[in-house]
Order: C-alpha cells, then structure tokens, then sequence
C-alpha cells in the first residue's frame, strides 16, 4: 500500500524481480494521481486505487485484501491510519517502515519531510528507519528492524532525507525476505 511517489515499491520490486517464491500481488493506493501507478504500469504489477469510503466506510477494501490473502501486507508510503478490522483481519502480517528511529518522532501527521525537519529543529546527530508491526495506533506497533546514520550539524533536510532513503533501500527489503521466510516456515 502506497500513497505517493512508490520509490520503495519500485525498489522492493526490483529487489524480488527473481525470486519466484516471492511475488507482489497488489499496490493499493488512496491517491488516483499518485506516481506509484505509473511505476506499476511500468513494472507489471497490478495497482489498484480506492476513495475513503471504500477504505474506512465499507469493507471493501478488507474485502479485497481477504482475496488476495497475502502473506504479509506492506506499507511503502501509505499515509492513511489502517482501521482497526484490517488489523485485526491481517494480525502480524501488516509492516510500516518509518523514516525516524521511533518513538521519536512518531505519530499522525509525521511522515515525510515532516519527520526530518523535527530531526533537523532538534539537533539531532542521527537519525535512521524503523520497521514495525502495524497496530490501531499511529506508529506503536512492535518494532522489528532499527537501522540508524550518522548526521552532521551541516546537513540540510534534504540531505537528512537522502541518508534515510538509503537506508530504507537498503533494509525494507531485507527485512520483508527474512519474514516472509518466518511465516512460510
């Protein structure tokens, strides 16, 4: 699930292109011009869009994921909270990378360029991502993965962003190879 650009779609993609045990069934996303369609189109992978009311207002969207019965669902972007039926449907099968090492900086509205600026404002001289289990709270799931990197007091917000992207590129898929080996035992 995504809702923007789809840079760590197409890169967790790219990252499974061959292995055949591992395939990405669906990109869900909740903006109809989000990049990450045309990445898809590009990369042959089936992207569906759906509105609010069919996310929060109905089951379809839990209807449509319950088909599809993936073995893990992965966010890659996706901005909006997950309610609480999918998580409860998809318990221990739903992950979030988070451009910060949470708890810092967590929560609704931090995402992005947000997280980063917060990094900046405070001075931090590092930062990283964390991969975590998705819970009915903004960024609270268990964590599984913490990667952190060294900043310098001279980086701007985008050179910060440029650090954590790396990583994210690095590890997501990484991480997402060894659970999905966990799950099918």
């Amino acid at each position: 699930m995504a809702s923007g650009s789809g840079s760590n779609v197409e890169n967790i993609a790219r990252y499974f292109e061959k292995e055949e045990a591992i395939t990405i069934a669906a990109v869900l996303t909740n903006k109809r011009d989000a990049y990450v369609i045309d990445r898809c189109n590009k990369l042959n992978i089936s992207a569906l869009y759906f509105n609010r009311n069919a996310y929060s207002q109905s089951d379809l969207v839990l209807n449509l994921l319950k088909g599809i019965d993936p073995h893990l669902i992965v966010l890659a972007g996706f901005l909006w909270k997950i309610p609480e039926k999918v998580v409860r449907a998809f318990e221990g099968r739903i992950i979030n990378i988070h451009p910060a090492l949470l708890p810092k900086y967590g929560g609704k509205g931090m995402y992005g360029r947000h997280v980063h600026e917060k990094v900046k404002e405070s001075g931090d001289l590092n930062s990283g991502i964390t991969i975590h289990y998705v819970n009915e709270n903004y960024d609270e799931g268990s964590i599984i993965f913490q990667a952190s990197v060294a900043l310098e007091d001279s980086d701007t917000v985008d050179e910060i962003a440029q650090k954590i992207h790396r990583l994210e590129y690095e590890h997501y898929p990484k991480i997402i190879e060894e659970l999905l080996k966990d799950l099918n035992g």
